[in-house]
């Protein structure tokens, strides 16, 4: 690109509201997938552009926002919309190469979020998860918005179109990327169409006015029509998605269980509760083969090697709809209250959004559940076949590209209810 074409980019999309498809309700849901915040949060915002999101969460979110970009004008916008709002105090703007890891105010541990919408291919999604991952305090959580093939068979024209611009892959793609990065997945979200129409709907209207005779304004414009017919032509097989990430707890190994972990686990449940009976019901649910799921009975080691903790997902259904009980979670005694449970449910979640499940129900501590992400189950209508408090029956849903069953949830056999 030209710096005459890049002047003439920048002028078509001067003062537009976002630079990529987005909008102020999938932010917020994506901050509500981040789970609770510091009161004041050190936020990173990569790749601001004019500073949509930065603006929300310094509002929403009464963060303290470090908003980065290379063009000085979105810069500018920011500065001055910031100061519109009373948020001045809040954010303070860097211009820096976001590909540049050790860039200013970048220091190690230093960010409570680090968040990028529509910025990361600029890097890649996954050197931006290689690099980024330090500048995270303890307990900070990563979100990035990355577009993706929503399509398992993509046209020639729209991989033609975008082979030259990002290495799209699914959603699962990213997903799978993020684990293997030593990443725990909080939440992933498919963004609406509307957020598209709201990054294209601006910038259509202004090629309409601009002057064509501009120095670079030819080239810029017709990258821009290109882009927004092959948006027209190919919209439904690739979109955006966003993703929320935790990074994995070092203290703690986690893995599939194996056939050599099966006494051990009967030991570690039945000594996490007053009787043996879950302990018992983990074996029981082993020989019950539609409900056993190979892969999602895991498993936390201490440092010594010695397993800590215990988490199981079994198969239930949701009236016909098929859906994961988690249960039970199981910590020994000499590790509780160290992280072990935590990060052991956490992996085991992991697995099955690897393996494409959409749906998770727990019977538990209403105090404990909603950190990672369950809420009651009631709000979408599922109900357990027993009497239980409303608060204490939860979902989680791991894939909402679809609707969420509601009736009353099967369990398998050897739950006995």
């Amino acid at each position: 690109m030209t710096d005459h074409t890049y002047n003439a980019f920048f002028a078509l999309h001067h003062r537009l509201p976002r630079q990529n498809p987005g909008s102020d309700a999938t932010t917020r849901r994506l901050l509500a997938l981040a789970g609770p915040l510091p009161d004041r949060p050190r936020v990173l915002d990569r790749g601001c552009g004019p500073g949509r999101a930065a603006l929300l969460l310094a509002a929403e979110a009464g963060a303290e926002v470090t908003a980065v970009d290379l063009h000085q004008p979105f810069l500018d916008e920011l500065t001055e919309a910031a100061g519109a709002r009373g948020l001045g105090d809040r954010i303070r703007t860097v211009r820096a190469d976001m590909a540049d890891p050790d860039g200013p105010g970048f220091a190690d541990g230093s960010y409570d979020l680090v968040w990028a919408e529509g910025s990361a291919y600029i890097v890649g999604f996954d050197t931006a998860l290689r690099d980024w991952r330090r500048l995270l305090a303890p307990g900070g959580t990563m979100v990035i918005t990355e577009c993706v093939w929503t399509t398992g068979s993509p046209s020639a024209g729209a991989r033609a179109f975008w082979d030259r611009h990002a290495s799209l892959r699914p959603v699962a793609g990213n997903t799978a990327a993020a684990v293997e990065a030593g990443f725990h997945v909080l939440g992933v979200l498919v963004q609406p169409d509307s957020d598209w129409d709201e990054y294209y709907v601006p910038p259509a209207a202004r090629t309409a006015t601009a002057d064509p005779s501009a120095p670079g304004m030819p080239e810029a414009l017709a990258a821009t029509r290109e882009e927004l017919d092959v948006r027209h032509r190919y919209g439904t097989e690739y979109g955006y998605a966003g993703y929320v990430l935790r990074p994995s707890d070092p203290r703690w190994r986690t893995r599939p269980e194996t056939a050599a972990d099966r006494a051990v686990v009967h030991e570690v449940v039945a000594a996490a509760f007053p009787t043996r009976d879950e302990a018992d019901l983990v074996d029981a649910l082993r020989t019950d083969p539609d409900a056993w799921l190979p892969g999602l009975s895991y498993v936390a080691e201490a440092p010594d090697g010695s397993v800590a903790a215990h988490a199981l997902l079994t198969r239930c259904r949701v009236g016909d709809a098929p859906a994961l009980a988690l249960a039970p979670v199981a910590t020994t005694p000499a590790h509780q209250r160290s992280g072990a449970g935590r990060a052991v449910v956490r992996a085991v979640l992991d697995a099955s959004r690897l393996r494409g499940e959409s749906l998770v129900l727990v019977l538990g501590h209403p105090e404990y559940y909603p950190a990672f992400g369950f809420v009651p189950a009631s709000r979408f209508g599922i109900r357990p076949g027993f009497e239980v408090p409303d608060e204490a029956m939860m979902a989680l849903v791991l894939d909402d590209s679809g609707p969420v069953p509601g009736g009353t949830i099967r369990y398998p056999a050897a739950f006995g209810v």
